[in-house]
């Protein structure tokens, strides 16, 4: 089979030939139709994720995936040959990645079923942004009427959690460049979207939408400590990037680190909004399998939404 792969970390990745892989017992063999690209992939082909996980080489990157189950392992049931599946690559160890023709995922964790409306593009970049925006609204327990402040707002996750607070009725502010990056933002969702230019003073721009602080922060990037400062007393606070608390830890907030989990509940919740016209998956541009070094070299010069891949 064809697929993306590093052979040592740091590293860019490269299409090459490896033997399509056997599910053992509890996984299924999927044939991949799509994937896409996330923050992950980049920080595994970066080395950053040395001594935290292992890794297995030659190593498939990608986490994404939109296919077919091809077979099934050793006592897997709930699923059948030609089910259309969608999810996210649940292994404790680097190797086994979805920008491959095909890959072996834990049946039990991490993938569904694709309900009818939901392609298979649609599908395979919606899982782990998805999931990561979503948990991070449930972290800091957003609500109707509350305002939230969603910085990192034109990648995947950004753009799904500006769509999923809206939906909840929360007032969102969001991080982005004034131009197309910030047309991208405010079209999002039907509900009004307030942009700030991070590269300006956050302080003189948020402070006149909310003067006692935003009630939430989802930090996606940016400066964690400025932009806890936007906080108001009690504000909540989650962060994907590895954000220490202790360096807020004299500031009336609570502060959560996250790592995204897709387990079955979150994943057809996704769907099921993604399938219904609800939550719409920002793919704005896919490569095919054998571009995917070049997608990967747009994927870390800041292209917005999300950016995927067609294997099939």
């Amino acid at each position: 089979m064809r697929a993306a792969t590093l052979e040592t970390v740091p590293g860019a990745p490269a299409v090459t030939e490896l033997e399509t892989p056997r599910p053992e017992a509890g996984e299924l063999l999927v044939k991949v139709a799509a994937a896409a690209l996330n923050g992950f992939d980049r920080a595994v082909a970066a080395g950053y994720l040395q001594g935290m996980m292992e890794h297995r080489f030659p190593l498939v990157v990608g986490k994404d995936f939109a296919g077919t189950v091809e077979a099934l392992g050793e006592g897997v049931d709930g699923f059948a040959v030609g089910d259309a599946v969608f999810g996210v690559v649940a292994k404790p160890y680097l190797g086994p990645g979805s920008l491959a023709q095909y890959i072996t995922v834990p049946a039990a964790h991490g993938i569904v079923a694709v309900p009818e409306g939901l392609s298979m593009r649609d599908a395979g970049a919606l899982g782990l942004a998805g999931t990561a925006a979503l948990d991070s609204l449930n972290a800091v327990a957003l609500d109707k009427g509350e305002t939230v402040l969603i910085s990192g707002a034109t990648g995947g996750v950004g753009a799904l959690a500006v769509q999923l607070a809206v939906a909840r009725g929360a007032k969102v502010i969001a991080t982005a460049r004034p131009g197309a990056a910030a047309e991208f933002v405010t079209g999002l969702a039907d509900a009004e979207v307030h942009v700030v230019d991070y590269t300006g003073d956050l302080e003189t721009q948020v402070r006149p939408l909310t003067p006692d602080g935003v009630d939430a922060l989802v930090h996606l990037a940016g400066d964690g400590v400025l932009l806890a400062g936007l906080l108001r007393p009690g504000g909540r606070m989650v962060s994907t990037v590895g954000f220490d608390p202790s360096t807020v830890e004299s500031r009336d907030v609570t502060v959560h680190t996250l790592m995204a989990d897709p387990n079955t509940q979150t994943l057809r919740t996704l769907a099921e909004g993604a399938a219904s016209g609800a939550l719409r998956v920002p793919v704005t541009a896919v490569y095919p399998l054998e571009q995917a070094p070049d997608a990967f070299a747009a994927f870390n010069a800041g292209h917005l939404g999300k950016l995927g891949i067609s294997v099939a």
